[in-house]
């Protein structure tokens, strides 16, 4: 992701590709903007390691390869849009319909790379598609609604997994998108 008005694309901000992230600052506390890599790795692994750039939200708590990041490194990914692929490969622009930016529920990680660098990555959480996403694809982004982004980012007492759902059928329109 280029910026806070960034379009999600797999294509143009994929896999290694740096990315923004809300997220606490680790230290303050406080909400940050920072650059991540996207392609989750675990924190104590090879630089060679299995990079997910998904993490399916119906497992998200309880896989070995999420489960820490769950509990106490969650993100936001903004976006103004993303495109999906649907039917015969015909690309789609997928958008909150109000016209407001989205906010992407996201895990991060950090960990050092064997030159001595510390990297910081991420991976976006998908939940089953629904409303016209469902027409086009069975998965989509967890988009998370203004009011639960302080619980999403530890920043009030709750539970994140009650958000671990699709948002409501019309919060997303999608519109074919030409070449």
């Amino acid at each position: 992701m280029n910026s806070p008005r960034h379009h999600l694309d797999e294509t143009a901000a994929g896999p290694g590709r740096r990315g923004q992230l809300i997220r606490l600052h680790p230290q303050t506390r406080q909400r940050h903007l920072d650059w991540l890599t996207w392609g989750l790795a675990p924190p104590r692994d090879s630089d060679s390691a299995v990079r997910p750039i998904h993490a399916r939200a119906e497992t998200v708590t309880r896989s070995p390869l999420f489960a820490d990041a769950f509990r106490r490194r969650r993100g936001i990914a903004p976006a103004v849009e993303y495109f999906q692929r649907g039917a015969a490969g015909r690309r789609f622009a997928i958008a909150r319909a109000d016209g407001e930016p989205m906010a992407i529920a996201a895990l991060w990680n950090a960990h050092r790379l064997s030159t001595g660098e510390v990297e910081r990555t991420y991976c976006i959480i998908t939940v089953p598609a629904s409303g016209a996403v469902a027409e086009i694809h069975e998965r989509m982004p967890l988009v998370l609604e203004p009011r639960d982004w302080a619980l999403w980012l530890g920043e009030e007492a709750g539970n994140p997994a009650t958000l671990l759902h699709p948002p409501a059928a019309d919060i997303l329109v999608v519109r074919p998108r030409d070449g």
